[in-house]
């Protein structure tokens, strides 16, 4: 056991070392992440991506529940968890004259859970939070100019590294809490050209924003027995709005390409201004029926005030209120079934819909989607395979916008072991 012990814990360094890597490359390529900080990451990962995400009413012994810190109270008190995985996400953009396809296979998060003591368990871990990755080109014909080609490109991840910890009042009530830590580096160039006048000059700015800081997210699940090994568990968070240190460099010139050579006029340079970005007031409710060992059913409701968020003491207008509904099952056929395999596997299914934090051109992006899952359980282990595939749609081709069709297939590795337990002999 010791050794398997071992194994875990050199197995999630390795991980962590890769995750610290990982954390600023940009891992998305939507031209919707030009917005705001880009695409946000889903607040649920692991089992939940096969249950539309719906995760805030749910405990389970030996799955970790990052979404809702209460969450950790429930996990065996004897064992120790580790979770990792990576997903990959396969889109086509279609406007209303033209479309494309983009491929992103990334790593997505890593987490590990152990006990405190019978009533309390700790867990930390990291994960992306938001993820700049777009290149967008567009040719105009302006009277008395001619083709101007306007060039947008931006990169970058904003990570998210947490510990928290949960904790049993009494058999009903259980309360949680994380502390993170967001960091990252967000780049963001343009640049216009004059295509049919070598004479004028090229335009191009480069922006950056760097982002670092602490803030916490509090959970609470209130647990009601009912009968027959069934229970109804109601959950919330909160987030409060809060201040992030971020630095702003900023370099605008104007280009002059004479043959061989170029001129460069420097028009505005800052380096480094430190400042703040204020992100927005989160909070969420849910609800999980469960029928102990065969029956789970989540519903969610998760509100973020992303209008009253302020990047550098002014709001954006591209940013809205977001919105998310989620509602998702798993089923285990016979969870103890020795005979059949079939009948120990947790299928899932789930919906969402999501009025995302981005309004362009006076329509605020939409999302709806549905995915399907299993939890492949490992033979003489507590240890499970998660697997999930979603189908949704983001956006629309109206008002010269982008609607994105995708398909995303996960892939989470659930390791439970148990937590320093000595054997005896007589």
């Amino acid at each position: 056991m010791l050794k398997r012990l071992n194994g875990i814990f050199i197995s999630g360094l390795f991980v962590l070392i890769g995750l610290t890597s990982f954390a600023q490359n940009n891992n998305t390529s939507s031209p919707f992440s030009r917005f705001g900080l880009g695409d946000l990451h889903s607040y649920s990962y692991g089992r939940f991506a096969g249950m539309g995400g719906a995760s805030l009413g749910s405990r389970h012994q030996l799955q970790i529940n990052t979404a809702n810190p209460a969450s950790y109270a429930a996990v065996d008190s004897m064992s120790f968890i580790f979770e990792f995985g990576a997903d990959g996400r396969f889109s086509e953009y279609k406007s209303a004259n033209s479309k494309y396809t983009t491929n992103d296979v990334n790593f997505r998060y890593f987490s590990f859970s152990f006990p405190i003591t019978r009533w309390a368990a700790a867990t930390m871990g990291i994960t992306p939070f938001a993820d700049k990755g777009y290149e967008i080109s567009v040719v105009e014909e302006l009277p008395g100019v001619g083709r101007v080609q306007s060039d947008y490109f931006g990169t970058g991840t904003i990570s998210k590294a947490y510990i928290g910890a949960g904790f049993n009042i009494n058999e009903s009530l259980s309360v949680g809490a994380n502390v993170y830590y967001l960091f990252g580096t967000l780049d963001q160039n343009n640049s216009i050209h004059f295509l049919d006048d070598a004479s004028q000059y090229t335009f191009q700015e480069v922006e950056r924003t760097r982002l670092r800081d602490f803030a916490y997210l509090l959970g609470m699940q209130y647990n009601i027995p009912l009968q027959n090994d069934k229970h109804l568990t109601l959950g919330a968070t909160f987030e409060k709005k809060s201040d992030f240190t971020a630095f702003h460099s900023l370099n605008q010139q104007k280009l002059l390409r004479l043959g061989s050579n170029t001129i460069a006029d420097s028009i505005s340079t800052i380096v480094d201004d430190k400042n703040a970005i204020q992100l927005p007031t989160s909070f969420g409710f849910g609800v999980t029926y469960t029928q102990l060992h065969k029956l789970e059913v989540n519903a969610d409701f998760y509100h973020s005030k992303w209008s009253d968020a302020k990047f550098f003491g002014s709001t954006i207008p591209e940013l809205t209120n977001q919105t998310r509904l989620s509602l998702g099952a798993e089923y285990i056929p016979e969870g103890s079934s020795i005979r059949s395999y079939f009948k120990r596997i947790r299928y899932r299914a789930g919906i969402h819909t999501d009025k995302s934090y981005l309004k362009i051109n006076n329509q605020q992006l939409n999302e709806t989607g549905m995915s399907f899952g299993v939890g492949l359980p490992v033979t003489r282990s507590k240890s499970t395979i998660n697997l999930a595939v979603e189908f949704g749609r983001r956006g629309t081709v109206k008002d010269n916008l982008i609607r994105e069709n995708y398909t995303k297939i996960s892939l989470y590795l659930n390791l439970a072991d148990r937590w320093f337990m000595q054997q005896k002999f007589d």
